[in-house]
């Protein structure tokens, strides 16, 4: 908030055009213009705000909803000072200029610009990311999406196997698992089932490690008396989880090349020099966390690396959802969840506080505490997760990895 601006620029970004609208200090608009989404477009909007304003790039200020993507990073290269908003924010804002909803991209880019003027605090300066860590969000995506491929198309074998084979379904709890498509590749059908002998089943089990039952119990599960269908049902519904498993065993090998590139990555940065993307140890803070693996640690590096580098506990319990919201208005007090929250980082936070409740013993005094009191297991683990987030931030503070027993060993170092 030290930094003083001379122009402020509100753009009101698309897919294929972006209106821009300059103000000057006094909130007085000078100019606007569209400009596209190319790379010739970009770097005309970029010239033209020199041009409009004779000032240094840096004396600018351009607000925008976008945090991220191509528009961000032309400006942030070519030396502009940018803010973004949420879009929330930012309809609350636009009811100063109108009281009768009306909303346009001229307009929408005044209240960008004008808000940037009079209320810096509520817009989060942006800067570059580090190139690990670009990628390291893009392949988090990646895996996030392999992921609900794989489940869409679980579902759809379940709903298959359940029109002419439903005892394949009591097998595995996971019907995307590699063992269950060996295992179905082998006995597709309730004929099948009857033919097969107990070594093939018990090699496909073997391969895999599955030990929750043997040969002999799976095949009385799958010979149980079959369902009378249709002539043609069988024939469509394997053809149709034939294509489904080639899906399934390719999201599989997908998925295993996702995590595998996210720990280089994590491992790439723990390796970078001191000050470049975060503190010399802070992956190896992470790491040593309870409850913190590969997929949480890659999405807390990925969507909160400016609060993780700034040690921000505030900001972190807000972004991912960890923080309440209180309503208070006369006597009426009311205290409920937070949805406003980068949702990647609210689920990881949630699997990170379940993790821990199984491995951390403090962690799990905590849980059983507040369920105690009321709480449900949502609420609870929120609960616990807003402590691991404290202390990761005071960790991180003092460059020290964790230590269970910290107040034992405090105590008995206290002459």
């Amino acid at each position: 908030m030290s930094e003083v601006f001379r122009w402020f620029v509100g753009l009101d970004w698309a897919r294929n055009q972006h209106r821009a609208r300059v103000l000057n200090a006094e909130g007085k608009s000078v100019a606007e213009c569209d400009v596209g989404h190319d790379g010739a477009g970009l770097s005309e909007l970029c010239d033209w705000l020199v041009e409009i304003t004779a000032a240094e790039p840096a004396q600018i200020a351009v607000a925008i909803e976008t945090p991220r993507g191509p528009v961000v990073e032309t400006l942030l290269e070519r030396g502009f000072a940018v803010y973004s908003i949420n879009p929330k924010q930012l309809d609350r804002f636009r009811d100063r200029f109108t009281v009768a909803g009306a909303k346009d991209d001229s307009r929408d880019a005044q209240v960008l610009g004008d808000s940037l003027r009079t209320d810096r605090h509520a817009f989060r300066r942006l800067s570059m990311d580090d190139q690990l860590i670009i990628e390291l969000r893009e392949w988090l995506h990646i895996e996030d999406h392999l992921k609900q491929d794989r489940t869409r198309f679980s579902n759809r074998l379940r709903d298959q196997l359940w029109r002419y084979y439903p005892q394949a379904n009591q097998l595995a709890d996971d019907a995307a698992a590699d063992w269950f498509l060996d295992l179905w590749e082998q006995v597709p059908t309730p004929a099948a089932a009857a033919r097969v002998s107990e070594t093939t089943v018990r090699q496909i089990l073997q391969k895999h490690r599955i030990r929750r039952f043997d040969a002999i119990a799976a095949l009385a599960i799958l010979r149980q008396q079959p369902l009378h269908v249709a002539p043609g049902t069988v024939e469509a519904a394997t053809a149709h989880i034939r294509g489904l498993a080639a899906q399934l065993r390719l999201v599989n090998q997908q998925i295993k090349q996702a995590e595998q590139r996210l720990d280089e990555l994590c491992a790439a940065i723990e390796a970078s020099a001191p000050g470049q993307i975060c503190g010399q140890h802070d992956v190896a803070i992470l790491r040593s966390s309870p409850g913190l693996g590969r997929i949480t640690i890659a999405a807390l590096l990925a969507e909160a690396c400016q609060p993780l580098r700034q040690r921000d506990y505030q900001v972190l319990r807000m972004l991912s959802g960890i923080a309440p919201v209180t309503r208070r208005s006369g006597k009426s007090l009311f205290v409920r969840r937070r949805y406003a929250c980068n949702n990647r980082l609210r689920n990881a936070l949630f699997h990170w506080a379940r993790a821990a409740v199984q491995y951390d013993a403090v962690s799990k005094r905590r849980y059983d505490a507040l369920r105690r009191r009321g709480h449900n297991r949502a609420r609870a683990l929120r609960g616990v997760g807003d402590r691991l987030l404290f202390v990761l931030c005071t960790m991180l503070q003092r460059q020290t990895l964790y230590d269970a027993n910290y107040k034992a060993t405090q105590i008995a170092m206290t002459p």
